[in-house]
């Protein structure tokens, strides 16, 4: 709390008007006995400490601030209680009215009018009453001033903090007044901006920000959060995600506070909390044989850059797990990493996925619109898996974004820019489509500038040890259970299996083993029905020449395929898709093993 002492000026004031007004002495002091202030002949003690500083003592002022009341001397050289002058005959003082100064609720002072000369002192006692009531008043003043310092000092660190508060968020605040003007600009707003705080404030929002939302809220006192804004400059391009409040006062807002912050900063911090997968890097890739070898290290080569990579394989062989390591050693990999399957969505539904959609653009859209995959992933990657499944129609838009590096919702007629790192992948002769018409050569040649082709499980077998050691350990690990080891039988049978899933069933058929064990071995009665029969036949080759052995092969595997997709002209195109061949030649395959 405030004491007279933060308003010495004003006190040392208040005693000279009140002298001069009622030609007597003044002293004021405080609630530790401590002269605050004076008239001429007291202005010399100030600083000075009365009555030997003892609050508690029984002279003049101690009583007077204890009791809150006031009290008149009038004959101080007479009282032993008046001050201890008076015991040592050193009194000057011929009369005495003094009032304590009350501010809330205790005495933080005393006002003394004192008479050093007769006709001060018929001054003093000609109408006590008077004096009295005119003192409680200055009294009075004096709190009121008191209290006028507090709350001066209260906002001033009130204001303070706010400054603080507002210079410590992570967000853009911009306040501005009923007439638009930018009363504060935080240093985050201003960075957003690409200015700095003294060059907005005091001028109009409209001036950086064309037709601002946050005007109307002036006009409606209607508050709306976290509602998407773009705002375009000849020098820059801003996307905002803003919230407005107004200040309301007795006729309306008397402005309005805006926070606002980046909308790929928005996103990309949601992706920090939502996504915990794994951050991966070439470490992550297993395996030594000179094939996966030597795609990692042009995997590495590339990474560094922001070219378009373009990942061919079969099913299975870890084509995301290499677009995350390029992405983790990448100069995106602060941003997110979007992962878009082309094939998993419905035609109808890709373009507004991956483009977004401004509000009311067909029937069911969100009336605020809805950010693409690809403006999600600004200022990361975005994989674009089963890239030749993308219809013709889209392919063209594609291409558009690939050479612009900015979208258009559906619907909308903006152009967001995106900052992205493309990484596509197929496990489709893309080349092949290109001959049968079903995908754009622009798009194919834009695509692929750093092509990287994933090879197969049967092509690296001597990495197979090696991944099941690792699918092992993983899956004991979840499964507690450290001390399981594999047959040497079921190893040769993984080495002959010709893995038609690549890694990915390598690590299904691993997991089944785990789950199937009961002691301390996987033998082969553990390991999945389809790779124990092929192991079982295999024992039954011995002896057939190759082209025998080649047919029973196959014969087997499109047995299992027609098993799993079944028989019908959409079943068997997916076979050939997932099989890399041509219908043609499913067919013709078919009618030679008499399986049609």
């Amino acid at each position: 709390m405030s004491g007279l002492k933060d308003i010495q000026p004003m006190v040392q004031d208040v005693s000279e008007a009140i002298s001069a007004a009622l030609g007597v002495e003044v002293e004021i002091v405080d609630d530790g006995l401590t002269v605050i202030a004076g008239s001429s002949y007291y202005k010399d003690r100030i600083g000075d400490q009365l009555e030997f500083g003892k609050v508690e003592g029984n002279y003049l002022y101690a009583r007077t601030l204890r009791q809150q009341s006031a009290s008149v001397v009038v004959d101080p050289a007479g009282d032993p209680s008046y001050d201890p002058s008076s015991l040592t005959g050193m009194t000057r003082e011929l009369g005495e009215i003094c009032s304590p100064i009350i501010y809330k609720g205790r005495a933080c002072g005393v006002i003394g009018l004192s008479a050093l000369t007769r006709e001060q002192r018929k001054k003093l006692f000609f109408d006590k009453s008077a004096i009295l009531n005119f003192l409680k008043h200055m009294a009075h003043l004096l709190s009121v001033k008191l209290s006028e310092a507090e709350t001066v000092v209260r906002l001033s660190t009130l204001s303070r903090e706010l400054k603080v508060v507002l210079e410590t968020i992570h967000e853009g605040a911009l306040a501005i007044d009923s007439g638009g003007l930018v009363t504060h600009c935080n240093a985050t707003a201003a960075k957003l901006l690409d200015t700095s705080p003294d060059e907005i404030t005091g001028k109009h929002i409209g001036e950086f920000w064309d037709k601002p939302q946050a005007l109307e809220v002036l006009k409606t006192s209607r508050a709306y959060t976290e509602r998407e804004e773009i705002y375009h400059t000849r020098q820059k391009h801003m996307h905002f995600i803003v919230s407005v409040r107004p200040i309301p006062g007795e006729n309306g807002p008397t402005g309005a506070v805006i926070s606002f912050r980046d909308i790929a900063e928005a996103r990309r911090l949601v992706h920090d909390l939502s996504d915990h997968r794994v951050q991966y890097t070439f470490d992550h890739i297993i395996g030594q044989s000179a094939p996966i070898r030597r795609v990692k290290e042009q995997a590495m080569q590339v990474a560094g850059g922001n070219s378009t990579v373009l990942i061919t394989g079969e099913s299975g062989t870890g084509k995301e797990i290499f677009a995350r390591a390029i992405h983790g050693t990448s100069s995106f990999d602060k941003g997110p990493f979007i992962s878009v399957n082309c094939g998993a969505i419905p035609e109808t539904l890709l373009e507004s996925e991956l483009f977004g959609y401004e509000g009311g653009a067909f029937t069911g859209a969100h009336k605020d619109g809805k950010a693409g995959k690809f403006e999600l992933a600004v200022g990361g990657t975005i994989f674009l898996d089963e890239i030749g499944e993308i219809p013709l129609h889209l392919q063209v838009k594609l291409l558009h974004v690939l050479q612009n590096r900015y979208v258009e919702r559906v619907g909308g007629n903006k152009k967001i820019p995106v900052n992205v790192r493309i990484i596509a992948a197929s496990n489709r002769d893309l080349e092949m489509m290109l001959q049968e018409g079903n995908f754009r050569k622009d798009l194919y040649f834009r695509l692929s500038v750093i092509p990287l082709h994933i090879p197969p499980l049967k092509e690296r077998r001597e990495d197979i040890p090696l991944l099941v050691k690792h699918c092992l350990e993983k899956y004991c690990r979840i499964l507690d259970n450290s001390n399981l080891k594999i047959d040497h039988s079921v190893m040769d049978c993984y080495l002959q299996y010709p893995w038609p899933g690549n890694v990915r069933e390598l690590e299904n058929a691993v997991e089944y083993s785990v789950n199937m064990t009961d002691g301390e071995l996987i033998t082969m009665e553990h390991i999945p029905p389809r790779i124990r029969s092929f192991g079982e036949k295999g024992k039954k080759r011995e002896g057939l020449d190759l082209q025998t052995l080649t047919k029973n092969y196959e014969r087997d595997l499109l047995n299992d395929y027609l098993r799993k997709y079944g028989t019908s002209y959409r079943s068997k195109m997916d076979i050939a898709r997932e099989l890399n061949i041509s219908r043609a030649t499913l067919y013709r395959k078919l009618t030679e093993l008499n399986l049609s």
